[in-house]
Parts: C-alpha cells; sequence; structure tokens
C-alpha cells in the first residue's frame, strides 16, 4: 500500500497521531454520518484537540508552526484512516479558507480574534466563491460590493458552497469594482469575511451524490452590510491572494484522494486475498484485478510526490501553483480509478454499502470537477507551463 515517508521524527509522530484520530473513529462511523448527511462535528473537534488543525500556523495562533508539507501528511493519514476523501474538504474549510487566508492576508485584529478559535475548533469557516452563472470562470463573478461611508454593501449569488449551516464566519469574494471600470481582467476582486448569520445572507442546502457528511449550499446576499475591518487583503487587488488560497486548498484536496487510493486499495487487497472463486487461487491473484489496482496506485504515488513538491514551494515561499494543479489532476484520476477498480474486484458486494467502498467512489468523483475542473487544469498546464495561446 502506499505509505507516508516523514523524514523527521516530528512528522513521524504526527503521522502517528493523526493515523490514531483517524482509527479511533474508523469505517464505521463514516457510514453512519453518510447515511444521515450528518456533518463530523465529532470528528472535527477530536482532530483540533490532538493539534492537528494548526499544523500549518503559528504558535502565537496556537498552531505547531510547521508547513504545508505537514498539513498534506496529515490529511492523507486521517483519509487513509477512514475518512476517504471528505477529510480533504474538512481542511479546506478551516486551516485554509480560514487559516491561510487570515494568517497571511488578515489584519493583526483578525488574526488575535479568530486563529486561535479556528485552531481550537471553536471558529468554523467557509468560503463563498463559485456564482451559478460563472462556475469556473470566476472573473465573470457577478457578487458585488458598493462602497459605503461605513464599508460596503454586498448583493448577489453564490452556489456550491460548503458547509456554510456549520460555519460562523464566512470568506465572501466579490467584485468591487464594475468590469471595464478597473484597469486589467483581474483587478477589481476583493476578500471580505463576515459573520455567515448576517441580515441579508440566506442559505439553502443543495440534495447531491456524494459527500454527504459535508452540505453544500447556494447563497444569496441582499444588501448586506460590511465593516471596514472586514477586508481581507488588498481592496481591488484580492484576485492574486485569492489564488494563493486556492493553491494551497489544491494541496489538501490532492493529499485527501491519495489517501482513499490507500483506503480503497486496502480494502480491495483484504477483500481479494481472503475469496477463492474458480478452485483455490485467492481472487486477488488474477491479473484483471491485479492490473488496475497497480495503475491506481502508481498514478497516486506520482500525484504524491508532486503534492509534497508543492507543499514545499508553498513552505519556502516560491511559486507552486504549476506543482499543485498537476498533482491534484492526477490524483483526482487515480482515486477515480482506485475506487472504480475497488469495487469491481469486490464484484456485487462492492455496490454494496458494507464494504464502505462505494462511499468512497461517490465523494472522490465531486474532486474530477471540484474545487478545479480537469478541463481548467488542463488549460493552465497548456498555457503557462507550455507556452500555449489561451483560448478562453
Amino acid at each position: 500500500m502506499l505509505t507516508t515517508t516523514p523524514n523527521t521524527e516530528e512528522h513521524a509522530l504526527m503521522v502517528d497521531t493523526a493515523r490514531k484520530v483517524g482509527e479511533s473513529y474508523g469505517l464505521e462511523y463514516w457510514r453512519d454520518l453518510d447515511s444521515r448527511g450528518e456533518y463530523p462535528a465529532e470528528y472535527w473537534k477530536a482532530i483540533c484537540d490532538a493539534g492537528l488543525c494548526g499544523v500549518a500556523l503559528s504558535e502565537e495562533a496556537g498552531g505547531s508552526n510547521l508547513g504545508m508539507v505537514e498539513l498534506a501528511l496529515v490529511v492523507e493519514e486521517l483519509a487513509a484512516s477512514g475518512a476517504g476523501s471528505t477529510i480533504g474538504q474538512l481542511f479546506m474549510l478551516n486551516p485554509i479558507f480560514g487559516g491561510i487566508s487570515i494568517s497571511r492576508f488578515g489584519t493583526e485584529q483578525m488574526k488575535r480574534d479568530y486563529l486561535p478559535k479556528i485552531v481550537s475548533g471553536e471558529l468554523q469557516c467557509c468560503m463563498a466563491l463559485t456564482e451559478p452563472d460563472a462556475g469556473s470562470n470566476t472573473l465573470q463573478m457577478q457578487a458585488f460590493a458598493k462602497q459605503t461611508s461605513t464599508g460596503w454593501r454586498l448583493r448577489g449569488q453564490k452556489i456550491w458552497i460548503s458547509a456554510v449551516p456549520q460555519s460562523q464566519k464566512m470568506l465572501v469574494v466579490a467584485r468591487t469594482t464594475r468590469p471595464g471600470e478597473s484597469s486589467g481582467r483581474t483587478s477589481g476582486i476583493s476578500m471580505f469575511l463576515i459573520d455567515t448569520d448576517r441580515e441579508g445572507v440566506k442559505h439553502e442546502t443543495i440534495s447531491k451524490v456524494g459527500t454527504r457528511c459535508v452540505p453544500a449550499s447556494t447563497i444569496g446576499f441582499d444588501n448586506v452590510e460590511i465593516a471596514k475591518d472586514e477586508l481581507v487583503g488588498t481592496l481591488h487587488g484580492g484576485w492574486r491572494q485569492l489564488l494563493d488560497v486556492l493553491n494551497t486548498e489544491r494541496i489538501v484536496t490532492t493529499a485527501g484522494l491519495v489517501g482513499t487510493v490507500r483506503l480503497a486499495s486496502r480494502l480491495a487487497v483484504d477483500y481479494a486475498n481472503d475469496r477463492k472463486v474458480f478452485g483455490d487461487k485467492p481472487l486477488s491473484s488474477y491479473q484483471g484485478l491485479q492490473f488496475p489496482l497497480a495503475q491506481a496506485y502508481s498514478e497516486a504515488q506520482c500525484a504524491r510526490a508532486l503534492n509534497l513538491v508543492a507543499a514545499s514551494k508553498f513552505d519556502a515561499g516560491l511559486p507552486y501553483g504549476s506543482e499543485a494543479n498537476q498533482s491534484k489532476l492526477i490524483a483526482a484520476q487515480a482515486a477515480a480509478h482506485a475506487t472504480e477498480a475497488a469495487m469491481q474486484a469486490m464484484g456485487g458486494m462492492g455496490y454494496s454499502t458494507e464494504m464502505h467502498v462505494e462511499r468512497l467512489w461517490r465523494d472522490a468523483r465531486l474532486f474530477r470537477f471540484a474545487p478545479i475542473s480537469e478541463e481548467m487544469i488542463l488549460n493552465y498546464i497548456a498555457v503557462h507551463d507550455l507556452g500555449m495561446a489561451r483560448g478562453y
């Protein structure tokens, strides 16, 4: 199976802690939550109590003052211990949308007020970015924050926003200048950190096929008042800062998918080693079952290596967008291949909730098109890494 390879004693201790937290809940816990569509609040509190939420945040915030490499190792181990790819979403919401955005671009007051509460699990976050008429074309967002004497007044809509009902703070991305009023296609975008329950914010849950433990919502903003001190980063210049948040989102997503490959492969191999058909040979001896799992394993190993490169570059302050996007592309495909192959290896039992793989299969499917689609990643690679002409 895929294994983490921590290169320090501190890494080994952290990975072991993550494994113990994950195994203390296990597969049955996640099957039960999935069947009821219930948010894993108890699980997240256990992660925070173990000090795993704040791995990449400063000691002043109550964190471990380590980095994104360590966070990726933690997420991978939690996913492999039973959570699957859903665990990546929990880390997007809090250490990334909350922790990274505030620690890198928030005011000193925000850092003092919110980071310790994020690390402890007392404060939950979400991010409102995607819009019904924009989708992956973020620069076409229509949500608009009009400047007032006291701050801004926000109107607009967002869709597919994760864990809105569970959050207390929402990182909202909106236009602060109209298209054509600013210089350049990426200017005129700003980020704000507001209360989820603020007057004028309305949300409704979307019914969906997978990642049922983390709800997705549509949101409407009807003249929502935003104070001056709720701006995160640079007014009108939030696009580049947003990309930093989104690219670290890719890192935890990839780690969760790599852990999913480990988990699905383990379940399939255990089943196939025990099951005997057409004589005394175990099912796992047939190459028709071996090859797809071996292929997915190899893909996940490559994605993992590149993801740790992306994480180490982030920690060193170097550009890391290409590695983060490429690793996410391969990891999502590897998880799709591994969960499909695991179900096939189990035959009819793979289609039952009893064997757990169908949940991993449903959950992993989301990450072929979210938080960024394969097609947009390929666009990025073609333009930024190969130097091809932009076609969108």
